[in-house]
């Protein structure tokens, strides 16, 4: 199994540039066809938030246009700049197949994975939450088929990865998750977006991973905890994440190039 992981798109009106600097809609635009050309396809592609950069309808809209040509299924979870009514109304069916009349969270049971997306926003707010509600739907869900092997997706990381975007905007009922990883080892991967950077840890039993930005933002790393937060300008990024055929779960990190020459060894 193939699962490709966008994230952090950031898309803006058509004619504009997100933050005025940052063509993220000629980025995407890109990323989906590098995706289309990939042999083997992706089995699925997730998109892991941040999906617009405002929550307008008419962003989302322009997201969604440029995100239909992929051919794999896509599915959509929010993150904190979008607006998860507005996400709900124009990402409807089968690519968020939403199961709670509240958040935007669902299973999506086709693949040899199992693969669960949770929403994690909190409106208002640009750190990530699973509120008491939230970790009982989830845990209802993993008690459904606790042997078969799982990825859960969403936009905010529930542990701090030493960036503002973890440690200062936080995450509310991190406890609550990680009680129920512990209880489910069948959960092999949590994939997350967020900071705009690719990095992984291993927590409570699972791997956390963050993916890059597919708008080509990339985030400004420092660990000192100093610095505002900002972005470089680069060439849209994306994962793959590759079930082999021992069982493992292999991520490898694509950096979509204009002029992607192959040279032999």
């Amino acid at each position: 199994m193939l699962i490709a992981q966008i994230s952090d798109p950031h898309i803006v009106e058509p004619g504009r540039k997100t933050c005025d600097v940052a063509p993220t809609s000629e980025r995407l635009a890109q990323l989906v066809s590098c995706l289309n050309k990939l042999d083997p396809l992706p089995d699925v592609a997730l998109i892991t938030g941040d999906i617009t950069h405002d929550g307008t309808a008419a962003q989302a809209a322009q997201a969604k246009h440029l995100l239909d040509p992929l051919k794999m299924p896509y599915h959509v979870v929010p993150g904190n700049h979008d607006d998860r009514t507005t996400l709900a109304k124009v990402f409807s069916g089968s690519t968020c197949p939403a199961q709670d009349e509240e958040f935007l969270h669902y299973v999506i049971e086709d693949h040899d994975i199992r693969l669960i997306g949770l929403d994690s926003t909190k409106p208002g707010a640009p750190g990530g939450e699973i509120c008491q509600r939230r970790a009982d739907w989830l845990q209802a869900r993993l008690n459904e088929a606790p042997e078969r092997p799982t990825v859960l997706f969403m936009h905010h990381p529930p542990v701090k990865f030493g960036v503002l975007e973890t440690d200062e905007d936080g995450f509310q009922g991190a406890d609550l998750l990680e009680g129920l990883v512990e209880r489910f080892p069948n959960i092999e991967r949590i994939l997350c977006g967020h900071i705009h950077l690719t990095a992984h840890t291993q927590w409570r039993g699972t791997v956390v991973s963050t993916a890059p930005s597919a708008g080509g933002m990339r985030l400004a790393l420092d660990l000192t905890l100093k610095k505002s937060s900002g972005f470089h300008l680069t060439n849209p990024e994306f994962q793959l994440h590759h079930r082999t055929t021992d069982g493992g779960l292999v991520t490898h990190q694509v950096e979509v190039l204009e002029n992607d020459k192959l040279y032999l060894f």
